[in-house]
């Protein structure tokens, strides 16, 4: 065989293997712990690699909503910004 084929394939293969260790790093190190964080029900950063707990402003400032119109009207609001329909009047 040619000797400038073997080097090609050399490189080829070298370039194969480096590629599929950086998709098993990624894989390994980004996914898969975003998989784990999000199926738990918690917020995953993959620039920081941080699995945050969502946290209610009610438990930061103590203040709830005491109102029975103003929980109402909240949770309408929560649902709009989350693009869902409203919740029914009971």
């Amino acid at each position: 065989m040619n000797r400038t084929i073997k080097r090609l394939m050399l490189i080829f293969l070298g370039a194969f293997a480096l590629s599929t260790v950086g998709v098993a790093v990624y894989q390994v190190g980004w996914v898969m712990p975003g998989q784990r964080c999000e199926a738990k029900g918690d917020w995953w950063d993959w620039r920081g690699r941080t699995c945050a707990h969502p946290v209610l402003i009610s438990d930061i400032t103590g203040r709830v909503i005491d109102n029975d119109a103003q929980r109402k009207a909240a949770k309408a609001a929560a649902a709009k910004a989350r693009g869902e329909a409203p919740p029914a009047p009971q």
